[in-house]
């Protein structure tokens, strides 16, 4: 089946099962190419999807937010004509994170319901859990990592994270190094560990990005560095760009903070923050800065260049441009 669509509102799954497909289909990432639909020309999505594998069985294109790009009716079904012309030498990944209201009607969406009639096509959805759901998706996730976790700690955490997948799974695997996974974790462990300012630490990390201050950058970088390594600071420097993406286009609409916040779903000073950084940044610059973090994925992904070095240069690049007026 040459053609996966993940959609839902679990960016988190979404990026794990991503994972997990190239981690079968191509472990070297030699055969892989990762786009974003409104950053990638037709020409080039048509020579990512139609090209040869080289010395692999298949090629795995992963295609991000179409309908971010296929806005009429026109657009979209010559993209579905596109899709299907896939060949059986290509896996084609396509995905959407949608926000909560799109979810509840996820079996209306345009691309589902082609996949439903499409022989070559196939849907898998992620939900975030509901907040009463979060405690049960924790208890689920430590045994995923090989751990045990009492229930009053389960309930703790789930306090602290909300319906924040990634950073629940990310307060496990520290739960459980911290435990060496030789017993479960207790409520104390959970008090011990999971007091985090890594969020705090990564707004802050954007903030002297937007006003181009190379050495504060620099050292907020070093300081996350320190803390955790560079493959699971990555994807939180992706996914705030990403969000703030989707934040300068709701301020541009015209959406209040409340908004921002019930469309993405997010706690209220998340959404806050968020509409503060937004605002320092152009649609282009967001955009622009967006590419890039997708370039240094693929370099690192490929071994061209370890994420470590990637985040350095960005930091540099970002302060030596200037803001787009």
């Amino acid at each position: 089946m040459p053609i996966l669509f993940l959609c839902g509102t679990d960016e988190f799954s979404i990026a794990r099962r991503i994972a997990e497909i190239a981690a079968k289909t191509d472990r070297d990432g030699l055969n892989t190419s990762r786009l974003e639909a409104r950053l990638t020309a037709e020409e080039e999505l048509y020579k990512a999807v139609n090209a040869l594998p080289f010395l692999a069985e298949k090629r795995l294109v992963i295609l991000a937010h179409p309908s971010q790009k296929y806005t009429s009716a026109e657009a979209r079904q010559k993209f579905l004509a596109f899709l299907t012309n896939v060949p059986p030498t290509t896996l084609l990944v396509v995905y959407e994170i949608l926000e909560e209201r799109e979810a509840r009607q996820a079996g209306k969406h345009w691309l589902v319901g082609w996949a439903a009639e499409a022989l070559q096509a196939k849907v898998e959805t992620f939900l975030l859990p509901k907040p009463r759901e979060m405690k049960d998706w924790i208890v689920g996730e430590v045994k995923r990592q090989g751990g045990a976790i009492s229930s009053q700690a389960a309930h703790r955490l789930a306090e602290l994270v909300g319906v924040d997948t990634r950073q629940a799974a990310q307060e496990i695997a520290k739960l459980l190094t911290y435990v060496n996974w030789s017993r479960p974790i207790e409520l104390k462990d959970v008090e011990a560990v999971c007091v985090s300012t890594a969020e705090v630490n990564l707004f802050d990390f954007v903030d002297r990005l937007a006003m181009r201050q190379v050495r504060a950058s620099q050292a907020m970088l070093h300081k996350m560095l320190e803390e955790q390594d560079a493959s699971s600071i990555f994807p939180l420097i992706v996914r705030q760009f990403r969000l703030l993406i989707q934040t300068r286009e709701m301020i541009e609409a015209g959406n209040s903070v409340q908004t921002v916040q019930e469309a993405l779903g997010l706690h209220p000073f998340v959404a806050s923050k968020l509409v503060q950084q937004a605002e320092r940044f152009t649609l282009a610059d967001l955009e622009a800065i967006y590419r890039r973090l997708l370039e240094i994925d693929e370099a690192a992904k490929i071994s061209a260049m370890p994420l470590e070095i990637g985040l350095e240069m960005f930091v540099v690049e970002l302060g030596r441009s200037s803001p787009s007026a």
